[in-house]
């Protein structure tokens, strides 16, 4: 995501004074975020997924009436302004309708397809869970365990406990699977900050005898994480990865090198054993997304000083690396994921030519990726782009790439082109207007295309900085997506990746030179 030379300076075009404020702006506003030690602190919004959910359990078990209360003020409150799955999810929660499973098949299909099995058995528990008279069906592959993360066995028997019970089969609930689901209320807090994984394991534990006191534990474990709004988020936070992407960009931008360090002291504290980052300080279960850009970072502001930290981080990544060149989200043997791989490839091209034959390799299995119109499959993003920036970055950096990888090049290229809107923005979709988020990914990718005309990626600032103008504190549409592809909210997403997209138009409009990155020695960062 850092700042990288992938192309000639566009010069002599000036970054716009709209703009400059604007990175200025940003840097204060991100900088305040930041706790004495360094990690930046922003809680995720409430969802309604998880928000029916515990309004349905606190039903149930017919504990905290007042918790309750404020659930459903929660959820009227935000229906008059849903449509899709999340509509159907709150008049099944506030009693007005059944719920029917067959609106929410759209949703699953907008997941990756390795998944179909489990999203499918996904909806039906949900179905259960929101609507007592439903009568659950399932495919038995969604009850698989092979290349599952720990969050996906733990919601994996959470699912298969509730569905097997509606249909009137406990005795298929194993002793492994009890295991598994009593093990995560061990913590004192909310099991790898995961919201919605606690809420699955509550309503499984709620329908097996004996569970009584470990169900109403639990619930006094959510309470922690309830918004001021009434609802309940998907995750308690996400301060590792706002963090890491905080550095990067601020580092794109030219922030104080001790502030950088700062950020980095904290993610070098959230290393994992094994050597790679989660997204939470509450979380175990590494992930390539976070590591990727964890490193990055590192190696770009200090190459010597965060060698080590590096080094392990580079090692857990090449451990789940896959037969086939690409990399998974988050385990050995899960299937290779195009923006992991790309995410991945960002780390492994800044580190050195001695990852040069696993860089062709993953850019390869990119290649084979992608789709006719230049995009990519489904990723954690609800934007197109975030995979298409991501791969640019990454092929941009790779020398003498080969002819397909060279097409794949040229066809994001084009589709990044050929989409931007008249406002100089980009949507999530094609024909979706213009949002942030979505602009600031479209904007480094317009960065890394080299002697292109500079006038689109102006007109992209242009869009930037007039959305602030415009919305000033109004939140931005959210892109980030979990499980899939249900979308939720971290609000400094939109400040960090709109910096980080200014700063790699500023090392465009202007000689490098020009630029006091943190460490000259090293490259500059390219943000994710």
């Amino acid at each position: 995501m850092l700042v990288t030379s992938v192309a000639e300076p566009w010069t002599p075009a000036p970054f716009p004074d709209d703009a400059a404020q604007l990175v200025d702006s940003l840097k204060r506003r991100l900088i305040s975020r930041m706790d004495a030690g360094g990690a930046v602190r922003v809680a995720c919004r409430s969802r309604v997924l998880e928000s029916a959910l515990a309004l349905r359990l606190v039903e149930r078990v017919g504990r905290e009436a007042a918790w309750g209360t404020r659930l459903r003020s929660y959820l009227e409150q935000q229906h008059p302004r849903l449509d899709g799955l999340e509509h159907v999810l709150a008049e099944a929660a506030l009693g007005d309708t059944g719920f029917g499973p067959g609106a929410a098949q759209e949703w699953v299909s907008l997941a990756p397809a390795f998944t179909a099995a489990r999203k499918r058995a996904l909806v039906e528990m949900l179905a259960v869970v929101l609507d007592d008279h439903h009568v659950p069906v399932w495919d038995e592959r969604a009850f698989d365990g092979a290349g599952l993360h720990s969050w996906a066995l733990v919601q994996m028997s959470a699912v298969k406990a509730i569905l097997v019970t509606a249909a009137g089969s406990p005795q298929r609930v194993t002793d492994e699977d009890v295991r598994r689901l009593m093990d995560t209320q061990r913590a004192p807090h909310v099991w790898e900050g995961n919201v919605l994984i606690h809420l699955s394991v509550l309503h499984a534990l709620a329908r097996l005898p004996g569970t009584e006191a470990l169900v109403a534990e639990g619930l006094h474990k959510l309470r922690a994480h309830q918004r001021p709004d009434g609802g309940l988020p998907f995750v308690s936070d996400t301060d590792t990865w706002c963090t890491a992407t905080c550095g990067a960009a601020l580092a794109s931008a030219g922030a104080d090198p001790r502030v950088q360090h700062r950020l980095a002291a904290h993610l070098a504290r959230r290393q994992l054993p094994a050597g790679g980052w989660s997204y939470t300080d509450l979380a175990c279960q590494s992930d390539v997304d976070d590591t990727s850009v964890a490193v990055q970072f590192l190696h770009v502001l200090d190459a010597e000083r965060y060698a080590g930290s590096v080094q392990r981080g580079m090692r857990s990544l090449y451990a789940v690396r896959g037969d086939d060149g690409g990399f998974p989200t988050y385990v050995a043997g899960a299937p290779s994921e195009a923006s992991m791989t790309a995410a991945a490839l960002g780390a492994l091209t800044l580190c050195g030519q001695q990852h040069a034959p696993a860089v062709r390799q993953g850019l390869a299995f990119l290649a084979g990726q992608q789709h006719e119109d230049g995009s990519f499959p489904p990723d954690w993003s609800n934007s197109r782009l975030h995979t298409v920036f991501r791969v640019l970055l990454a092929a941009r950096r790779s020398a003498r790439p080969a002819p397909a990888v060279r097409r794949m090049v040229e066809r994001s290229a084009d589709l990044v082109r050929s989409q931007q809107n008249s406002d100089g923005g980009w949507g999530q979709q094609a024909g979706d207007s213009s949002d942030v988020i979505s602009t600031a990914y479209g904007l480094i990718a317009l960065c890394t295309q080299p002697g292109a005309n500079p006038e689109p990626a102006l007109a992209a600032a242009d869009f930037l900085t007039t959305a602030q103008r415009a919305h000033g504190g109004a939140p931005p549409r959210p892109d980030s997506i979990g499980p899939r592809p249900f979308i939720f909210t971290v609000p400094a997403l939109a400040e960090i990746f709109t910096l980080l997209a200014l700063g790699h138009l500023r090392h465009r409009l202007a000689p490098v030179s020009a630029v006091p990155p943190a460490r000259r020695s090293s490259p500059a960062v390219d943000g994710e």
